[in-house]
């Protein structure tokens, strides 16, 4: 699986194959196939991603847990998440992945969020961060690498506790 993993991250979904991760493995490629059976499920088990904390959580706690996952979005991701990346946009399987990955999070998300709209809210945040990992891992971004991770969560803190909703649930500030 590790081999798989890093393979389907440096190379995608699309230019990887069996033969090179039982290769990378120290393995038969039919090893691989009796275990997986294809490629398509040896890629969904790689891209497999364990959720974030579950258990209830206030708005406030809901945007300083996004913000406190800056540091594996902008450090060394995990192999499974930078293979889902470089293969979403371009391979049905791995999109398929992504979204059922990325819909877990969402529904997470909106549990804490007190508006009607709170799965929107909840894939805004989600997108959001989204983005952050893929500026900063995929495209390099200068901005996004060569300024510290606690500036970035103080630019985006006021964005996200906008979009939990809680302030419109106490009303407009009265000055």
């Amino acid at each position: 699986m590790d081999a798989a993993r890093a393979l389907f991250a440096e190379l995608g979904f699309e230019r990887t194959t069996i033969r090179a991760v039982a290769k990378a493995a120290e393995v038969d490629p039919a090893l691989v196939m009796q275990y997986f059976g294809s490629k398509q499920q040896l890629f969904q088990q790689a891209v497999r991603v364990t959720p974030v904390g579950d258990g209830e959580l206030t708005a406030e706690e809901l945007v300083e847990q996004l913000l406190g996952t800056l540091n594996v979005k902008m450090g060394a991701l995990p192999q499974s998440s930078l293979a889902m990346m470089r293969s979403m946009l371009t391979h049905p399987e791995a999109a398929a992945s992504a979204r059922q990955v990325l819909g877990s999070q969402i529904d997470r998300l909106a549990e804490a969020i007190p508006a009607e709209d709170a799965r929107l809210r909840a894939a805004l945040m989600t997108t959001i961060m989204l983005g952050i990992a893929v500026g900063h891992q995929l495209l390099e971004l200068e901005e996004l690498r060569e300024v510290p991770q606690d500036e970035i969560a103080r630019l985006l803190r006021p964005s996200l506790r906008a979009l939990t909703g809680a302030q419109e649930e106490r009303g407009p500030a009265v000055s």
